[in-house]
């Protein structure tokens, strides 16, 4: 995947009051129901966000851009206390190269309230109990973009609703198959387990969670303070341009197990039943020749 990287901005203080989400164009979408959580009467809510190395940057630093950029009236403590967890406090290299030391250890981060969960390296066992242990008191487990595939190893999101990155649809219905995967999904909330679509649908999805606890006018003011004018966290069917995979042609050859486009003249291949394959990068092509039936059929049984 690309390595996205997201500019953090001011926190700004704005003179006039935001455009309201359900204006205009968005007037007639479907909105989220309200589902509110309860924030603590002091003190801040804490935001544990766990990365290992190739964290993607978009998927973390929107989100933790939402958070800090909330501002509640009259509240001297921060709404949000964010801070990074690791296996361990060496550093870490995200997406693009970023360089990361992590706050905090599995065994030594404070007990969080909301986890945030980007695309990243393959998870140890460590880290998925650490999930699985701290989900139990979190009023929000979020993943971002791949990041699913991290919860989902958990075991949390068996028998639920998920999404996740667009490209990745297909792999995520065949490696679990027990978690009702929603494709055109901006995210989908299942108790309190979380799941956004790729990149981007990460601060939608934050916004969202901001929108729970502190009502839809505060996640409107922190959106506004942002420069940020995506509706997305207002309506989670938004991603539907995603819902529908394109199509695979000899001119326009996709990968068959990311969906993305590939060149022939330089990527690698393989033939089955006749028919030449194009890959993104060899460990795809690798995934392929492994179980090649799941791909060519998949748009038939997904």
């Amino acid at each position: 995947m690309a390595a996205i990287a997201f500019s953090a901005i001011a926190n700004l203080s704005a003179s006039s009051g935001p455009l309201k989400a359900t204006s205009g164009a968005n007037a007639n979408k479907p909105a989220t129901k309200a589902n509110p959580l309860k924030p603590p009467v002091q003190g801040s809510i804490a935001v544990a966000f766990l990365i290992s190395e190739g964290a993607v940057i978009i998927d973390f630093c929107g989100p933790w851009e939402v958070f800090q950029d909330v501002n509640i009236p009259g509240r001297q403590d921060a709404p949000f206390r964010l801070y990074t967890v690791a296996e361990t406090t060496a550093p870490i290299r995200a997406s693009g190269g970023m360089k990361i030391v992590p706050d905090y250890t599995l065994e030594n981060a404070p007990v969080p309230k909301v986890i945030v969960i980007p695309a990243q390296s393959e998870p140890t066992e460590a880290v998925l109990e650490w999930i699985r242990k701290s989900t139990r008191n979190t009023d929000v487990t979020m993943s971002v973009c791949t990041g699913a595939f991290v919860l989902a190893k958990t075991g949390l999101l068996s028998g639920k609703a998920a999404t996740t990155f667009h490209t990745a649809f297909n792999h995520f219905a065949m490696q679990f198959p027990d978690i009702h995967l929603k494709r055109g999904a901006r995210f989908v909330e299942d108790a309190n387990l979380a799941t956004a679509g790729g990149l981007s649908s990460g601060i939608d999805l934050a916004l969202r969670v901001v929108e729970r606890y502190y009502g839809r006018e505060i996640a409107q003011k922190a959106a506004y303070n942002m420069e940020y004018q995506g509706q997305g966290w207002t309506n989670p069917d938004s991603n539907q341009i995603y819902a529908i995979a394109p199509v695979s042609t000899a001119e326009h050859p996709l990968c068959p197990v990311c969906g993305m486009d590939v060149d022939p003249a330089t990527a690698p291949k393989s033939v089955y039943k006749g028919k030449t394959y194009y890959f993104c990068t060899v460990g795809d092509k690798e995934i392929f020749d492994a179980t090649p039936d799941k791909f060519v059929n998949a748009d038939k049984k997904l």
